[in-house]
C-alpha cells in the first residue's frame, strides 16, 4: 500500500505601510495596504492628531496612525471574505456574516 503524503501550501502576503505626516496641522495619516497573490485589493486608513500643547513627538503619531490603519484593514478583511463566499456559493453566509459584523461592532466600540 502507498503512503499519501500531504504537501502544504505556503503563501505569503506583506502589508505595506505608507506614513503621511504634516507637521503643520499637527496631523499624521497612515494607509496599510495588504499585498495578496490573487486580485484582493484591500486597504485601511488611519489618522493621528497632536494635541497644539503636546510636545512634537512625531514617532508617537507614526504609531497611532498605523495602528488605527491596521485596525481598519483587519476590520475589512472578514468583510471581503464574506463578500467572497457569497459570491462563490449565491448563499448568504450565515455564520461568516455574523462573524464580519461582529468584527465591526467591536470596533466601533473603540
Amino acid at each position: 500500500m502507498k503512503e499519501v503524503v500531504a504537501v502544504a501550501t505556503v503563501k505569503r502576503w506583506s502589508v505595506e505601510i505608507n506614513i503621511d505626516e504634516h507637521s503643520d496641522e499637527r496631523r499624521t495619516w497612515a494607509e496599510a495596504r495588504l499585498h495578496t497573490n490573487d486580485a484582493t485589493d484591500l486597504r485601511g486608513t488611519g489618522t493621528a492628531h497632536r494635541n497644539p500643547y503636546d510636545r512634537e513627538m512625531p514617532e508617537i503619531g507614526d504609531e497611532l496612525a498605523v495602528s488605527r490603519a491596521l485596525a481598519d484593514l483587519a476590520e475589512k478583511l472578514p468583510i471581503a471574505s464574506v463578500a467572497d463566499v457569497e459570491q462563490l456559493t449565491l448563499e448568504h453566509a450565515g455564520a461568516l456574516s455574523s462573524t464580519a459584523s461582529a468584527a465591526c461592532q467591536v470596533e466601533s466600540v473603540r
